[in-house]
């Protein structure tokens, strides 16, 4: 599925123009999206994500050094990665880009966030495509077919960005692209030590 969301997403990129993708999810929305929305992308932050990844700790199989050393890992680093491309890039958000447009439609209570730079790549969607990736490879093998939830659940916290107004289509693309790669890269060389820092075979 990932590779499948990854040439979508490049073709989509390819094919339609900026706006285009931006509207094509921002303006159709509904007062139940706007409420499900709101709260939908908050999984792709620390608050949530943190505490998730404390609670999986507390299981007697991840109490052992290599869960906590590849948790941070995998997790810290594409966020390192993301902040630096975001200070590099520095790009408008939508609503900057275009001047506060009447058009652009957005939930009141998120409207701080939506009013500055940094909007290439995005946070959020690194953050639910690392946290939710990590997740899918601590899964023991019989149970992998969930990591299919668990990539919808990545790809729904992505659309809430847009629907938000707080990004466009290829800040949430990169975004998702950096937590996933950056995330698998690293689980597998951090799975080599498994072993040695008392880490149950999955």
């Amino acid at each position: 599925m990932l590779l499948a969301w990854m040439l979508s997403g490049a073709i989509l990129l390819l094919t339609f123009g900026k706006q285009q993708l931006f509207m094509a999810v921002n303006s159709h929305y509904t007062a139940v999206g706007d409420h499900l929305m709101y709260w939908t992308t908050y999984v792709g932050q620390p608050e949530v994500i943190v505490p998730v990844l404390l609670l999986i700790a507390l299981l007697p199989r991840f109490r052992n050094k290599w869960y906590l050393l590849t948790a941070i890992v995998c997790n810290i680093s594409p966020l390192i990665v993301q902040q630096v491309m975001k200070q590099l890039f520095y790009h408008p958000r939508p609503l900057k880009f275009y001047s506060h447009a009447e058009w652009i439609h957005f939930v009141k209570g998120y409207w701080p966030e939506l009013t500055g730079n940094n909007s290439f790549p995005s946070g959020h969607s690194q953050g639910a495509f690392s946290f939710f990736c990590f997740l899918s490879l601590l899964l023991p093998a019989k149970y992998r077919k969930a990591g299919l939830l668990f990539f919808f659940m990545a790809l729904s916290v992505c659309y809430s960005r847009m629907y938000l107004a707080a990004h466009f289509f290829e800040d949430i693309y990169t975004g998702g692209m950096i937590g996933a790669f950056t995330t698998t890269l690293l689980f597998s060389l951090m799975s080599q030590y498994k072993t040695k820092l008392g880490g149950d075979k999955l």
